[in-house]
């Protein structure tokens, strides 16, 4: 299994955490998703190559900004 972590910057709370698991969520091949906003972590892990691209844009579409980590 892929792993791969972000550093998530703008998450305050539960709402922010949620709001960006639904947006990734619906990236192709993307299993599990552990995110905190205590510490600006988002891991997400898949079966086949995790295109950071994507998971980038959906951080980016719930409002927030991320980089690999």
């Amino acid at each position: 299994m892929n792993v791969n972590h972000y550093q998530v910057t703008g998450m305050t709370c539960g709402h922010c955490e949620m709001s960006i698991r639904e947006e990734v969520e619906e990236i192709p091949g993307i299993e599990e998703i552990a995110i905190s906003a205590q510490t600006g972590e988002l891991v997400v892990s898949g079966r086949g190559e995790i295109d950071d691209t994507q998971v980038l844009a959906a951080v980016a579409e719930a409002g927030y900004t991320a980089v690999r980590a």
